[in-house]
C-alpha cells in the first residue's frame, strides 16, 4: 500500500512522542514492503507561509518528507494554504492511507481532503487536541490563583475563561464583549472538529485512559476507536551496559515544558537524603529552562550539585547517550499522559519507572511490581518514592527485571508487529470503506470519485 503520514512535526526538527512514534512507524511500513512518505510543518520565517520543501528521512531516503513552510500562525486551527499544500503533495503521491498523528499546527480541513481522495482516513490519538484547543486538558489560568489546573472537559464557555483568556483584549470594560467572542470561537472550532471526525474512517488510541476520554468528550461512535498500543524498534533498545557510579542515579527525559512536572521533580528530589543523582535530559526551552534552574538554584547545596541538566539525544542513541547512565526513569508529568514512550522504552532495557498514579501513565506502572506510582501532582509523595528507591537499590534492580506488564516476557511491543495489526485494520476498514461506497452507488445512483478511487485503491493492493 502507499501510505501517507500526517503529523506536525518529523525528527531531529521536532523528537515528542508522537513525532518519535510517526518516524518509526513510518520505518516499519517502508520495512513491511509498503511505500510511505510525510506530510509535516518546518517553521522558516526567511519563506513564503506554505512553501513546500521536499526532503527524506534522515536514515531511510525511501521515506519522502514533505515540510510545508508554517512559521507565522500557532494558535488557528485552520489554514487553507496548508489544505492547498496538502492537496498538492496528495495529488503527488496518491496514497491508499493517510495517517494523521497530529493536526495542530497544520489544519483541520486535512481529513475532509483526505476523503474525499478516495484515502482510508485513520487518525492516531496521542493527546487531547481534538477535543481540547490546548491539547492536554490542563487551564492556563491567567491570574488565577491555581496554575495549571487540571480541566474537567471541554466546555465553550470554561475554554473562554480558562484558556482563551491569554488572549482577550483586556480591557476591563469590555471583558464580557472578550468573553462572548472567544465562546464563539471554541464553538466554531468544536464544530469544526465534529465536522472534520465524519471523515475519520478509523481512530487508533494507545492508551485506554485516551480512548475512553476522547469518546466521552466527542461522542464517538466507540467501534470507530481500537485500543492498540504503540510499537516499537526493539533493535536499538538493547546492549545496555551500566556505568558504575555511587548511589541512585535518577533521569528525566522529555520536553522541558510545564505540563511535564519537572519542577515537582527538582522539589521532591531536594528533599530526599543520602547518595543519589538527578539527570535532566532535553532540549532547552526559554523559558521554561531558565525558570526551572532558578528553583535548583533554591535547593540545599548538597542536592543542588547532584543535578546536572543535560542536552538532547538522537533517538538511535537512547541506550549510549542515556539509559547506560540512569537507574531509574522519573514520569512527573502533570497532565493525563497518554502513553509515555519513554516508560516503554526504560522497561524494555530493565529500568524501572517512577511515575505518577494517573492517567496513561499508571496503566504502564504498577507500584511495588515494576516501579514506584507516586500520587499525581504531589512533590511530597514524590520525594517518598524517590527516597525509598535511594534507601533499597537492589529492590529498584529488582523492579526493573519486571518491564512491560502487558507481556508475560516484560518485553514491548515491537514495530513488526504492531505495523502487522495496523494493516490488518487498514485492510479491514479500506474493505468496508469500498462497501459502503458501493451501498452510495446503489441507493443513489453513478459512481462518486470517492468510490472509484476506493475500488482502484483496492485492487491495486489485491
Amino acid at each position: 500500500m502507499k501510505i501517507l503520514e500526517v503529523i506536525h512535526g518529523y525528527p531531529p526538527l521536532y523528537n515528542a512522542g508522537s513525532e518519535v512514534y510517526t518516524q518509526t512507524i513510518a520505518r516499519g511500513f517502508v520495512k513491511a514492503g509498503h511505500e510511505v512518505a510525510v506530510f509535516t510543518r518546518e517553521e522558516d520565517p526567511y519563506r513564503p507561509d506554505f512553501d513546500i520543501r521536499c526532503d527524506h528521512d534522515l536514515q531511510d531516503p525511501s521515506i519522502r518528507v514533505y515540510y510545508a513552510n508554517h512559521a507565522r500562525s500557532r494558535d488557528r486551527y485552520r489554514h487553507v494554504g496548508m489544505d492547498d499544500a496538502f492537496i498538492s503533495v496528495l495529488s503527488n503521491e496518491n496514497p491508499d492511507i493517510v495517517h494523521i498523528g497530529h493536526l495542530n499546527h497544520i489544519s483541520t480541513g486535512i481529513p475532509e481532503i483526505a476523503a474525499r481522495s478516495g484515502a482510508l482516513v485513520v487518525y492516531t490519538i496521542h493527546d487531547f487536541w481534538l477535543a481540547c484547543p490546548r491539547g492536554q486538558f490542563i487551564q492556563m489560568g491567567l491570574g488565577e490563583p491555581e496554575i495549571w489546573k487540571l480541566c474537567p472537559g471541554q466546555n465553550d464557555l470554561r475554554c473562554a475563561v480558562h484558556c482563551m483568556s491569554r488572549m482577550w483584549g483586556g480591557v476591563p470594560d469590555k471583558k464580557e464583549d472578550d468573553i462572548a467572542y472567544w465562546t464563539k470561537w471554541v464553538e466554531n472550532r468544536m464544530l469544526e472538529i465534529q465536522h472534520q471526525i465524519k471523515h475519520i474512517d478509523l481512530f487508533i488510541a494507545p492508551s485506554k485512559h485516551i480512548r475512553e476520554r476522547i469518546i466521552t468528550e466527542l461522542g464517538i461512535d466507540p467501534h470507530k476507536v481500537v485500543l492498540e498500543p504503540y510499537g516499537f524498534d526493539i533493535s536499538r533498545l538493547t546492549g545496555r551496559q551500566r556505568v558504575q557510579e555511587k548511589g541512585v542515579v535518577f533521569g528525566y527525559i522529555g520536553r522541558i515544558n510545564a505540563s511535564k512536572g519537572i519542577d515537582l521533580l527538582l522539589k521532591a528530589f531536594g528533599k530526599t537524603k543520602s547518595d543519589a543523582q538527578l539527570r535532566i535530559y532535553g532540549r532547552d526551552s526559554f523559558p521554561d529552562s531558565s525558570a526551572l534552574r532558578r528553583i535548583e538554584r533554591g535547593l540545599e547545596p548538597d542536592r543542588r550539585s547532584r543535578i546536572k541538566w543535560l542536552p538532547e539525544y538522537r533517538n538511535e542513541d537512547i541506550i549510549t547517550s542515556v539509559f547506560n547512565h540512569i537507574d531509574a526513569v522519573v514520569v512527573p508529568s502533570i497532565w493525563d499522559e497518554n502513553s509515555p514512550l519513554v516508560i516503554q522504552e526504560a522497561q524494555q532495557v530493565g529500568i524501572p519507572v517512577i511515575t505518577a498514579d494517573h492517567g496513561g501513565m499508571a496503566e504502564l506502572v504498577e507500584n511495588g511490581v515494576n516501579g514506584f506510582l507516586f500520587k499525581h501532582r504531589d512533590a511530597n509523595d514524590l520525594a517518598k518514592q524517590l527516597q525509598d528507591a535511594i534507601d533499597d537499590p537492589d529492590h529498584l534492580i529488582c523492579l526493573g527485571k519486571r518491564g512491560y506488564l502487558n507481556s508475560k516476557d516484560g518485553n514491548i511491543p515491537d514495530i513488526e508487529g504492531h505495523v502487522a495489526r495496523m494493516m490488518n485494520l487498514f485492510e479491514k476498514h479500506l474493505s468496508q470503506k469500498v462497501l459502503r461506497n458501493r451501498s452510495d452507488v446503489i441507493c443513489f445512483g453513478g459512481e462518486s470519485d470517492e468510490y472509484k478511487s476506493s475500488i482502484r485503491s483496492l485492487e491495486n493492493y489485491i
